[in-house]
């Protein structure tokens, strides 16, 4: 059963990298971000030098991430495209140090083939694009020549114009139908079927009025007879500010609500930008999900109740 007591059809997955190897039925994965951007959304220019980037990388992966994904193109709302040359300077450099020195996979995250290539022959073992290799028609042929596992991300048009009065007229049905073809088309470029991971894309073309991202949150479990595993990037997005009416910096709380809900409703992975705090969310939400025991106590609850109250308890 899934968390929530959702059916989930999804059979043994295994990640597999060259180090490491990843069961997704065992616990609930983190990928943490590291933007080595000057303008992205929640955290631009604070890790843009080599140095800083680096040490925040050091510090996601002793903080417990299972997964770090580096990035140097901001896709932020209105952004526009960033020149390959200047994204492989950002992040390879980046990347090639990060390898020799923490142990966890690093991911890189881009749309452009170019970048990919450069980034996976320095040493990244994934790729987190979220166009779903629409953008490039040469990235699924990296992915695949480097059998890499690759990250399809759905969005509504482009990071320049995606919130722009996004509509669907059926949110989760569109996106599924999405998702399958995306499917086809990775699979037939030579992607393995297990090397696939399915993204909703939280903030990527998404009505906050018509709480679109709220409905897919709730409602994961709509892609789960696609058999492949669900990742969820709900960290610091502008949902929650709206909800909470925060800026970027002071959301980590309703980060871990999101976070936590997703995970109740099916996710196997979650990218954050704070770890060491989502860990520890992670594990009890995890111990809780899948513990696999279902006590039916029906014919005891008034007894339960009457002794709890009795003893002090507060109803």
């Amino acid at each position: 059963m899934a968390p929530g007591g959702i059916e989930n059809p999804l059979k043994p997955f295994r990640l597999a990298f060259r180090k490491n190897s990843y069961s997704l039925q065992e616990r609930t994965l983190i990928m943490g971000v590291l933007n080595i951007t000057p303008d992205s959304f929640s955290d631009g220019g604070r890790f843009f030098s080599f140095e800083e980037a680096i040490a925040q990388g050091r510090k996601l992966a002793a903080e417990g991430a299972d997964l770090l994904d580096v990035g140097g193109e901001s896709t932020r709302p209105g952004s526009r495209p960033l020149p390959e040359e200047e994204e492989i300077r950002r992040v390879v450099p980046v990347i090639k140090e990060l390898c020799g020195q923490i142990s966890i996979p690093i991911s890189v995250d881009t749309r452009k083939a170019g970048v990919a290539a450069r980034a996976l022959e320095a040493g990244a073992e994934m790729v987190n694009d979220i166009s779903a290799l629409r953008y490039d028609p040469q990235m699924a042929g990296v992915a695949a020549a480097y059998r890499a596992p690759v990250v399809l991300m759905h969005m509504r048009g482009e990071p320049e114009t995606m919130q722009i009065d996004p509509h669907y007229d059926d949110l989760t049905g569109e996106i599924h139908d999405f998702f399958r073809e995306r499917i086809d088309y990775a699979q037939g470029k030579g992607i393995a079927p297990q090397q696939i991971i399915l993204d909703p894309g939280i903030g990527f073309g998404k009505s906050l009025e018509k709480k679109h991202n709220l409905i897919l949150l709730k409602n994961l479990g709509v892609f789960f007879d696609l058999g492949k595993p669900l990742l969820v990037g709900p960290s610091r997005k502008a949902f929650i500010g709206r909800i909470l009416d925060l800026p970027p910096e002071e959301r980590e709380e309703g980060t871990l609500g999101a976070v936590a809900v997703a995970i109740c409703n099916g996710a196997q992975i979650v990218r954050v930008h704070e770890v060491a705090r989502t860990r520890r969310l992670v594990r009890i939400v995890d111990a809780i999900v899948r513990c696999g025991g279902k006590e039916n106590r029906t014919d005891r609850a008034g007894e339960e109740d009457e002794k709890f109250i009795g003893n002090g308890g507060i109803r």
